[in-house]
């Protein structure tokens, strides 16, 4: 229902070139982008809580989007806009150069055997792609429970020439108020799970 009834004002159809992000919401703001947002309850109760911000959530998996569509239609929410595409894809040919405040990816596949390793989405290629799209001073913040795939992160991220540690490094980062607490999270967290954040800036002109 989700995709096809409310798609048209939550949904974003990808043009030729670039999105234009100051005509895509109601009010030109900031623009904070999430990839794989899985069922959208965290991303849903941010754009709530911070109205002052434009919200761009990229998932493949129709059942996730449909119900945050949904979940977005009822709260009447101005500042979500949807995308079902390949991240990647979405970066390289539609996000215009320095137009993200910050880019978020909770909780990613970790794709933890060693011979799936390279499917992860952080790598220096992604993050090069990253610098790139995100503002000067702009934040990256990842969060995952797979501590092998933490340590590549800090790694990638630290070894990164434009990123840099909002914390000393190698230091995580305490999760933020804006990152709301899944109730997977929750359930980790009670069975003595870590969960580790990674919050840098975008220092590319130094």
């Amino acid at each position: 229902m989700g995709l096809t009834e409310f798609w048209q004002d939550y949904g974003v159809d990808l043009p030729k070139g670039n999105i234009d992000l100051d005509t895509l919401f109601v009010k030109p703001q900031e623009v904070v982008l999430e990839v794989g947002f899985g069922n959208g309850d965290s991303l849903l109760e941010m754009a709530m809580k911070m109205p002052d911000k434009n919200f761009l959530g990229i998932e493949v998996y129709e059942a996730g989007i449909g119900r945050l569509i949904n979940e977005a239609h009822k709260c009447q929410l101005s500042n979500l806009k949807i995308i079902q595409a390949d991240a990647v894809e979405v970066l390289t040919d539609h996000i215009e150069n320095d137009s993200l405040s910050r880019f978020q990816l909770f909780f990613p596949d970790p794709w933890h055997k060693k011979k799936h390793h390279k499917r992860r989405l952080v790598n220096g290629d992604f993050l090069d792609l990253l610098s790139q799209k995100i503002k000067q001073g702009g934040g990256i913040h990842m969060a995952t429970d797979w501590e092998h795939y933490a340590i590549q992160m800090m790694d990638t991220l630290k070894s990164h020439p434009h990123f840099k540690n909002t914390q000393s490094d190698p230091i995580y980062s305490p999760r933020p108020d804006y990152r709301p607490m899944t109730k997977f999270e929750r359930r980790g967290e009670r069975l003595g799970h870590g969960v580790w954040d990674l919050i840098f800036t975008n220092e590319k002109i130094l």
